[in-house]
């Protein structure tokens, strides 16, 4: 049950972020290459915190730059915010 309300906090986190994204970016429409390094700045305390990890700035744009290249060849259609959550409950939620 924990583990459950965890993955919802977590897929939250990463939507509201996609959201504040699209918006700080909506005159390129949401277009930014450097996304990973914003998005780890945006998440970066808030993810530790929920899965009691202890992660770098640095580590967390490597993890992002990975799973949005794994999903892109593992499950090119599947719902971003839900795979990303999973991938990093995989690894960092048996710590909660």
């Amino acid at each position: 049950m924990a583990t459950t309300n965890l993955a919802l906090q977590v897929k939250e986190l990463f939507r509201e972020t996609g959201h504040a994204h699209h918006e700080a970016f909506s005159d390129i429409d949401g277009a930014d290459p450097e996304w990973p390094a914003w998005y780890a700045e945006r998440v970066h305390r808030r993810l530790c915190t929920l899965l009691q990890a202890d992660l770098t700035r640095s580590e967390l744009v490597y993890l992002l730059v990975l799973v949005d290249k794994e999903r892109a060849l593992e499950a090119p259609g599947a719902e971003w915010t839900g795979y990303y959550a999973r991938f990093f409950l995989e690894r960092y939620g048996a710590r909660t």
